[in-house]
């Protein structure tokens, strides 16, 4: 029996920047060799990959540079995994990495030790592409700021899965709390009793909501 790694549809759309209609596509064409799991599913061998991508591949070097962040210090192993399929994700396209960066911090912190190291890559040219897994992964908001001034020093921002993952509930509340914090503190000052009742209100909101999920 075959051990060859078996990706999902996503996982290979994202290797090959096609969108999941692209996918649907090539399979009913016969383009992509798909096989299924005992219960149903379709899987793409990891070969299709290298075999479609190795007639792709420019005689340019691409150089990239991973990033990949978490907000929790138990989080860890979330960050080791996007660190490996980002690695994976370069070598089937053929990148040669530059750097890998990464944090454990808040997406809305702008002083990542790893982030500005990745500025600095980016504003001396010394990079091509920034390969993240999620939009988040970089920042909480402004993405599209970040991805223009990239792109006015020649380095383009890659993400392999669009969307941020379902189970980020928990660390999108605790960031909305922070910026309500942020916001609060400024408004009513620090030790202010309307700053603390807001901030505790929209906790209670908040844990109301998912009660209700």
């Amino acid at each position: 029996m075959s051990s060859e790694r078996l990706l999902k549809p996503r996982e290979f759309c994202g290797f090959l920047g096609i969108s999941y209609r692209t996918f649907k596509r090539w399979v009913s064409e016969g383009r992509i060799r798909v096989v299924r799991t005992p219960t149903g599913r379709i899987r793409v061998p990891y070969s299709e990959v290298e075999r479609i991508l190795g007639g792709k591949l420019e005689a340019k070097e691409i150089r990239a540079l991973i990033y990949a962040r978490v907000s929790y210090s138990d989080q860890k192993s979330d960050l080791e995994r996007q660190i490996q399929y980002l690695t994976q994700y370069r070598s089937a396209k053929g990148y040669r990495v530059i750097d890998v960066l990464s944090d454990v911090a808040s997406g809305l912190r702008t002083n990542r030790k790893g982030l500005l190291k990745l500025f600095n890559y980016v504003v001396n040219r010394q990079a091509d592409v920034v390969v993240i897994t999620y939009k988040d992964r970089l920042t909480r908001s402004g993405f599209e700021y970040l991805e223009y001034f990239f792109k006015q020093h020649g380095v383009k921002i890659e993400v392999v899965y669009g969307d941020e993952p379902k189970d980020a509930y928990q660390e999108l509340v605790e960031d909305l709390i922070a910026i309500v914090t942020s916001f609060a503190s400024k408004l009513y000052g620090l030790r202010s009793r309307k700053k603390k009742k807001l901030v505790q209100g929209s906790k209670n909101l908040l844990e109301q909501d998912e009660k209700n999920d």
